[in-house]
């Protein structure tokens, strides 16, 4: 039968003590780490969330607690009284290391079989073996700092926007299912058949709805989930923190957010950001960066050689630039020794990989540059071309050509890889940005048609509405992102408030009356009572944890994460529900899926 607490009561955490608590009796509780016998004497790590503390038994040991200690195996919960004393072989490697506890009191609360993996940073098990014991998994200390940090940023979130007034209303989690970007994820209604709930892919709609009842500073860290494809930095559900204020304008809304990024970059990693946060257009992202969520901590901007490409007798530069597209280039300095021809050749089916016809180049290692398509090239027209970019010996050029946004997009992607490889990219720097000036359509360069950029909510600046019905390329939209270091935070808005210009931008997303009047119906009908100016934004809680972590996946910030699938290894979710279940949701599933089901 396993120890009890009884009597003991938690006077410290096990990361907590230094030398300045010599002397005093202290009462620790948490798991074992490394637990060493050297026969008259015994160490053991005991580790909570906060740290680790060496326990130690000798000679001075009552013989019950020493042997009970010699019994220890990892992972086990432990709970130790003792005095704190000196340590002899100090370990600076950890806070706790001038110190160790004389145990007088010791207690083995649970044993523990023998994990699958090691608890600790170094541990090599595959992901998806830690994830199916997530919760051994989360005993790792770089996970409990993780998660640690997840908690300070929400706690100073919220401080931050109470002090500035804000209310936190919680949205309904069961709403009804309106389009939005990415598809839903629904739930069947047992009381009303064959209808559905969907879970809210943002609190979007509510939090419009709150201006409108009056409260004009509504916060929320609210769970949204969306059913799309995972990638590193996506998950089906996730929190933002979302915010929308009343009788402001955008940079009213931009200035509330930057001074939020200010206090946590402060207060979490004690990292003081230049203010203003500089702001850079949506073009100017995309013409010189290839994304609208650019990595401006290195140079490699992307050049645009149309006009020189146009001079020349390269039939496939030629046919790009006829059929209305660009030719697009990046200069990689002092790129030359590290790409040799294999390595350009791989980098060329990477490019064909993401969308490109086949990447360009010229290498000049040499004296003489090599270039892939000299030979279509008149005399002096490498030597304009390495002049125009301001290429040197040494440099790399590569060149797409192809629609103006594909090839944009494609150089974008080729500019990170090569920085990545190159290792240029600068560690310890927090390059936030804003993007402005965002479009309100975006063509689709495939089917020539404009769709939506943004949810159907968002207000077209003032001098753009007389073009939404003559050139929709001309329509700007009062959005904004704000990215950093690469990845995009947050997006925001101002919103539409008018119900005739509100109901105009369902039509022009190719809405009837019958279908606005089913899914919006009541938002439209709430203008008619008069709503105030206002916008918000939502900042992507998750992915801020990410970067301020230093880690490159969402799943390393999320206490029980999905996998590429959607699916938690941990707990078999999604899974099968049984007969009875399925009957009183009036749902029936094919004979494939019942079979499964059984």
């Amino acid at each position: 039968m396993a120890d009890t607490i009884k009597g003991l009561k938690r006077s410290c955490f096990c990361g907590e003590l230094r030398a300045e608590n010599i002397g005093e009796t202290v009462t620790l509780f948490g798991w074992a780490g490394k637990q060493r016998d050297l026969g008259s004497l015994v160490f053991i790590d005991l580790r909570d969330r906060t740290g680790i503390t060496q326990l130690a038994f000798d000679e001075n040991t009552a013989p019950a607690i020493f042997e009970k200690a010699q019994t220890v195996r990892s992972e086990y919960v432990l709970a130790a009284q003792g005095i704190v004393r000196e340590r002899s072989n100090k370990n600076k490697e950890i806070p706790t290391g001038d110190i160790e506890i004389d145990v007088k009191d010791f207690r083995v609360l649970s044993k523990s079989e023998t994990p699958p993996f090691a608890i600790d940073d170094n541990c090599n098990t595959a992901e998806l073996g830690r994830l199916t014991h997530r919760y051994l998994d989360l005993r790792r200390p770089v996970l409990q700092k993780n998660m640690y940090m997840r908690h300070k940023i929400s706690q100073i979130a919220r401080e931050y926007f109470y002090a500035n007034d804000f209310i936190e209303i919680e949205t309904p989690m069961m709403i009804k299912s309106t389009p939005e970007g990415a598809r839903d994820y629904v739930v069947p209604s047992r009381i009303h058949a064959g209808k559905f709930y969907a879970l809210p892919q943002s609190p979007q709609i509510y939090k419009q709805l709150c201006m409108i009842a009056g409260f004009d500073r509504y916060v929320q860290l609210a769970r949204c989930f969306r059913d799309e494809d995972l990638r590193a930095d996506r998950q089906p559900e996730f929190t933002q923190i979302d915010l929308e204020m009343s009788f402001v304008e955008l940079d009213d809304i931009m200035d509330m957010a930057e001074g939020f990024i200010l206090k946590l970059m402060k207060e979490t990693l004690d990292v003081d950001i230049p203010s203003p946060l500089p702001r850079m257009t949506y073009e100017r992202a995309m013409n010189r960066y290839g994304s609208d969520k650019p990595d401006t901590r290195f140079d490699m901007l992307i050049e645009d050689i149309s006009d020189w490409a146009s001079k020349t007798d390269f039939v496939v530069f030629k046919n790009a630039l006829a059929d209305g597209g660009a030719v697009k280039a990046i200069v990689a300095k002092n790129a030359a020794a590290a790409y040799t021809r294999k390595k350009i050749d791989k980098l060329t089916e990477h490019a064909k990989g993401i969308g490109a016809k086949g990447l360009a180049y010229v290498r000049w290692a040499d004296a003489e540059p090599a270039c892939s398509f000299k030979k279509f090239l008149k005399e002096g027209e490498l030597e304009a071309l390495l002049k125009e970019i301001g290429a040197e010996q040494g440099d790399c050029i590569f060149i797409v050509s192809d629609k103006t946004g594909k090839a944009l997009s494609i150089m974008g992607a080729l500019r990170l890889l090569v920085a990545k490889e190159l290792d240029i990219i600068p560690q310890g720097k927090w390059n936030y940005l804003w993007i402005t000036e965002m479009p309100f359509f975006e063509k689709d360069e495939d089917s020539g048609e404009w769709v939506a950029a943004h949810h159907p909510f968002t207000m077209p600046m003032e001098e753009s509405i007389p073009y939404l019905d003559s050139d929709k390329s001309k329509v700007k939209a009062q959005a904004f992102d704000l990215v950093l270091n690469g990845t995009e935070l947050s997006s925001g808005s101002m919103r539409i408030t008018d119900c005739a210009l509100q109901t105009k931008m369902f039509e022009l997303l190719g809405m009837e009356q019958e279908e606005i009047d089913a899914k919006f119906g009541f938002l439209v009908d709430a203008y008619h009572f008069a709503a105030p100016p206002h916008g918000g934004m939502g900042i992507g809680l998750d992915r801020l944890a990410m970067l301020i972590c230093g880690t490159d996946s969402l799943r390393d910030v999320v206490a029980f994460p999905k996998v590429q699938n959607a699916s938690e290894p941990m707990s078999g979710a999604p899974s099968f529900i049984d007969e009875e279940q399925l009957t009183e949701l009036n749902i029936a599933l094919t004979a494939q899926e019942a079979e499964e089901n059984s």
